[in-house]
């Protein structure tokens, strides 16, 4: 197929894809999870490819791979076929940053894992796309992966669609993923700020107490913490507590 002059379904599918991402920029704010952001453009990804009927998003993580957001349920069993094999499509379009476009029959002697899974669920077909997520010291790496039971779906043109849409909404995605570990940062701060004033609060205690020094009464907490293992600021509530309770 010739795809340097699209045709009049080309062009319709680059209408469908261009209304899917502004759908995407419009709904997706960056206070929301970023698991929700991961759910919009899978189900983004399906209205916007003919013949695309599941799609799921790959990340690779410490532990290895992980499908983090799927449109269903069952393909996620195809997803965690590849992992465990360590091969099959979106392990290639992660690792090797190139797309993957495959057929279940076909790859029966270089992905056997892949293709059991997949014949098993009903994919004949499957594409993935490499997906890159900035938000971190070091981007994130992944795919977006699109399954079909049409052995004729994802032809090139869509290969190249699909390079595109992810292109788009990775940054979507790296927004919220930036905002996210933004709120995390803060909420840390902000218990370290309320586990440091209690700790001080029951210093403050101790010494009126027992007439200690700042660094006397904060060994005594220490002490009471290792003693019942348990948190230093925990040791402070319950201090603080019991003097409530008089």
């Amino acid at each position: 197929m010739d795809t340097t002059t699209p045709g009049p379904e080309q062009l319709t599918q680059l209408d469908e894809v261009a209304a899917t991402l502004r759908s995407l920029r419009d709904e997706m704010a960056p206070a929301d999870p970023l698991e929700l952001s991961l759910e919009r453009v899978t189900a983004g990804a399906v209205s916007a490819v003919p013949g695309a009927e599941f799609a799921s998003i790959t990340l690779l993580d410490d532990t290895g791979p992980q499908t983090v957001a799927a449109t269903s349920e069952e393909i996620k069993v195809v997803d965690f076929a590849q992992y465990a094999a360590h091969r099959g499509p979106s392990i290639e379009a992660t690792t090797q940053r190139a797309a993957a476009r495959v057929l279940a029959e076909a790859s029966e002697d270089t992905w056997p894992e892949f293709a059991g899974a997949a014949k098993a669920a009903g994919v004949r077909a499957a594409l993935a796309v490499p997906l890159v997520l900035a938000g971190g010291e070091e981007p994130m790496l992944g795919s977006l992966n699109l399954y079909s039971a049409d052995p004729a779906a994802f032809d090139p043109f869509d290969k190249g669609l699909m390079q595109v849409f992810t292109v788009a909404a990775s940054a979507a995605i790296s927004n919220a993923h930036r905002w996210q570990r933004s709120r995390l940062q803060v909420e840390q701060l902000e218990f370290a700020l309320v586990s440091r004033s209690d700790i001080e609060q029951a210093k403050g205690v101790l010494m009126a107490l027992h007439g200690c020094s700042a660094d006397e009464a904060f060994l005594r907490l220490a002490q009471e913490s290792q003693s019942k293992n348990t948190k230093l600021r925990e040791v402070a509530l319950e201090l603080l507590a019991s003097l409530r309770r008089r």
